[in-house]
């Protein structure tokens, strides 16, 4: 058997012949068959037991009999012990869960103690099988139908290109036991009915259905690696908001690749697309953490954000908006700034407290150079500003509630240095003007 995992090894590149490697060792046959064959390989190993006392007298079994293995063959032992049912209660998580966060937390520190390469698993092609099957009654894309990978980061598995019959026939000829988990024989983890009905009937149906399975889930590899290109190159980052072109979607499925990392799901996803076909531009759709806006030519994909509240300004200085801007009131002579961020008001028509805050519905001002009031909701739109923006556009007015700056978008007539005053000779060195500035 040695022959096809040195090949599978190979192909992607899992093993090194000059590093150490710890391999987690159950007392299962699939593990015991993994430790063994990487140490007759002449690989440097070290074998990784966890006891979560969850089956009584049996967890020490398996626990002494890898201990013994290990004396045996003459393989560095290391052990951990685990209360699992008080771990899964106090963090909210199943059993199962628990256990694997346990495992895996252990692995990762011991590697690093004792400077190893990686941490050897043992799924083989069934365990791999089982999962995309799992995963089709669930409801999966195209991630669900590769299986479990050859590589996860530190975690390798050389197992994966043989069956769970061939590993076993490999330990009858070398005479070799094992350990039972009495619970893989029962029927009440939904992976055992799998096991032990559905991957039966599907051999009778072709005696090469697992292999065919595997082959496909190699196949749909590709196809992700593909995927994951058109991702690449169609997701963009932009002030912290990602933009998808409505061009470049073709299809429903497309998208549900492009947003499943943002939380959103298949469904959601088809009412994304059909709402962007009709082009209702303004829809909004949320996930757990994000917000989509269906715009004029994109998706507009940004994380939910806490509302601005409001921040009273009784005088000069400076203050926190919040975790990322401040803003700046400077009373003195200045000259005018074309900064959209700096606002240079006449101190005269301006009165404390000002009020920094987000725009309400209803707001309205008088535009510089303008006489009459506009609609701020008409001033956004006019200047195709999206939804997204248009919630978090910041105003400032002064004690009567008057708008005298939409931050970043016009000063208001009625707080603005006249014209009268500008034409002045060198009027901006006696001018006294409150600057603003967002910082």
């Amino acid at each position: 058997m040695w022959s096809k995992v040195a090949q599978y090894v190979e192909k992607y590149k899992l093993l090194n012949p000059n590093e150490l490697y710890l391999v987690a060792l159950s007392g299962g046959a699939d593990s015991v068959a993994l430790l063994l064959l990487l140490k007759d390989a002449g690989f440097n190993v070290h074998a990784a037991h966890c006891n979560f006392h969850l089956r009584g007298v049996e967890s020490d079994r398996d626990e002494a009999f890898c201990e013994q293995l290990c004396a045996v063959e003459n393989v560095p032992f290391h052990r951990a012990h685990f209360d699992t049912r008080a771990y899964a209660e106090l963090h909210k998580a199943s059993i199962e869960m628990a256990a694997r966060e346990l495992r895996y937390r252990w692995f990762e520190q011991l590697r690093k103690d004792i400077g190893a390469a990686g941490i050897c698993v043992a799924h083989h092609r069934d365990d791999s099988v089982e999962t995309v099957i799992l995963n089709m009654v669930r409801g999966t894309g195209v991630h669900g139908l590769t299986g479990i990978r050859p590589r996860n980061g530190y975690i390798l598995r050389p197992l994966l290109c043989v069956s769970r019959a061939e590993i076993e026939d490999y330990l009858t000829k070398k005479g070799q036991k094992y350990v039972t988990d009495s619970t893989n024989l029962e029927d009440e983890a939904t992976r055992n009915k799998v096991r032990h009905h559905i991957i039966p009937e599907l051999q009778q149906l072709n005696g090469k259905a697992l292999e065919n399975i595997q082959r496909m889930t190699e196949r749909v590899t590709a196809v992700e690696a593909l995927l994951e290109d058109y991702k690449a190159k169609n997701l963009h980052t932009e002030a912290g908001r990602v933009i998808i072109r409505k061009c470049n979607v073709l299809n429903d499925y497309l998208l549900y690749e492009l947003l499943a990392d943002y939380g959103f799901n298949s469904v959601q996803a088809s009412q994304i697309y059909a709402s962007m076909c009709a082009d209702s531009v303004g829809s909004v759709f949320s996930s757990a953490d994000y917000n989509l806006l269906v715009d004029r030519n994109c998706l507009l994909v940004e994380p939910h954000c806490k509302p601005l509240k409001p921040l009273v300004i009784p005088e000069t200085g400076t203050y926190i908006l919040d975790e990322t801007r401040k803003i700046r009131v400077e009373s003195g002579v200045f000259p005018i700034s074309k900064d959209p961020f700096v606002a240079t008001l006449d101190a005269t028509k301006v009165c404390f407290p000002l009020t920094v805050r987000q725009v309400e519905a209803g707001d309205w001002m008088v535009p510089y150079g303008m006489k009459g009031r506009k609609l701020l909701s008409d001033l956004m739109t006019d200047l195709k500003m999206s939804i997204f923006d248009k919630r978090k556009q910041l105003v400032v007015t002064d004690n009567q509630g008057i708008i005298v700056w939409v931050v970043g978008l016009r000063v208001s007539q009625l707080s603005a240095v006249s014209v009268s005053v500008l034409t002045v000779p060198d009027s901006r060195l006696a001018v006294p003007v409150l600057r603003l500035s967002l910082l």
